[in-house]
């Protein structure tokens, strides 16, 4: 097929083009900034656009350069950033009014679940809301795959779930830790990506997407720790509601302030899977879908960074992935490697045999050291 990817540079979005080309799919990288695709590494494999979501004109005039196209995948979203609950519905309908003029088949759109709850918080209304806007009369098919928490080294899910793992030997435990979550890898997500542009096996419609077993936050830092062999103790509160600990993780952690906060705060709703699942279509991933214990695992046994077409296992982190993602040994090594001169860095891999407590204090806090400053310095 000719396919369109929007968000093409982003953590899901340079695993579903490798995904895409392995299967000998013609694919369109749609992106605002085309110069970003040239440090991916599938970047000579693909067709670049320019795509100005936020922009109705020039959103047309994108998808009708591109020329015809069977599916067109969406994975764009402004969490994070100021006022993205108004500008991400605008942008997914400019880019269905597009879709339609230019032909577009299907959309296939990424988002996340819908809990039934009418205070749900700015992440999870927006993602119902883009769905709704890109549903256009006339216009192509849409669906939609609800996801809860994406496991693999480089997701913002994950790293927050790691750094908390790894930071804090004493983990508060809110009541809201204990509602029921469905994890789900990032293999089996490219795998159901995939799957759902083939209107044969998947009709159009809204669909939820998980891994086999349901859990909780509290129980998948539990995992977490003991799959990384760390020891760590939760400690039962009260009055800390969500809000509290996006100021808290926006603090101590180096995942952007407004991701992280708006992300925590969806954790005050049970985020489980509803009865449309797509498993009931589409056969299982090759090997069965991953419990969250395997997919912590092969995130956890990630290389150093390489590019995400040549990663042996989609968990493992991309140099095309965020700069803070990866855990506090890489980035202490990183930063390191900046400020120390060539014949010192290979006395770095002393810092893997420190034990026990040690290890975990000095990553930590150099880490937050050279974290927190850019933070302080944007303020």
């Amino acid at each position: 097929m000719r396919v369109v990817v929007t968000g093409a540079t982003g953590y899901v979005g340079s695993r579903l083009v490798t995904a895409l080309l392995a299967d000998h799919h013609q694919v369109i990288a749609a992106t605002r900034t085309p110069a970003r695709l040239n440090r991916l590494g599938w970047s000579g494999e693909v067709i670049p656009i320019r795509l100005e979501a936020s922009d109705a004109v020039l959103a047309r005039a994108a998808l009708t350069a591109a020329g015809p196209a069977d599916v067109l995948y969406y994975l764009v979203h402004g969490i994070g950033q100021p006022g993205f609950r108004d500008a991400d519905p605008k942008a997914a309908a400019n880019v269905a009014a597009a879709a339609k003029d230019a032909g577009v088949r299907r959309i296939v759109y990424l988002g996340g679940f819908t809990p039934d709850d009418d205070n749900l918080s700015e992440h999870l209304a927006s993602r119902a809301e883009v769905a709704a806007a890109l549903t256009v009369d006339g216009g192509p098919e849409v669906v939609w795959l609800g996801a809860a928490m994406i496991i693999g080294s480089g997701s913002t899910s994950f790293e927050m779930l790691r750094y908390v793992g790894d930071r804090f030997p004493l983990i508060p435990i809110p009541a809201w830790m204990d509602n029921p979550i469905d994890p789900v890898s990032i293999r089996d997500v490219v795998y159901y990506l995939t799957a759902a542009a083939d209107g044969s096996r998947v009709p159009a419609g809204a669909y939820d997407i998980s891994g086999p077993r349901t859990t909780t936050y509290r129980g998948l830092l539990h995992t977490y720790a003991q799959v990384s062999g760390r020891r760590r103790a939760g400690l039962r509160v009260r009055g800390v509601d969500t809000r509290v600990a996006s100021w808290v993780t926006a603090a101590a952690l180096p995942v952007p302030d407004g991701l992280a906060a708006d992300l925590v705060k969806s954790l005050d709703h049970p985020m489980t899977a509803s009865d449309t699942v797509l498993k009931d279509l589409v056969a299982d991933p090759p090997g069965g879908p991953l419990v969250a214990e395997e997919a912590i695992a092969r995130a956890l046994a990630s290389p150093p960074p390489r590019p995400v077409n040549t990663l042996a296992d989609p968990h493992h982190l991309a140099d095309s992935d965020p700069v803070w993602a990866g855990g506090d040994a890489l980035r202490i090594h990183r930063l390191a490697c900046a400020v120390m001169p060539p014949l010192a860095r290979p006395t770095l891999d002393l810092v893997n045999r420190v034990p026990g407590p040690l290890a975990g204090a000095l990553r930590t806090g150099l880490d937050m050291l050279s974290s927190l400053t850019p933070k302080v310095r944007s303020r």
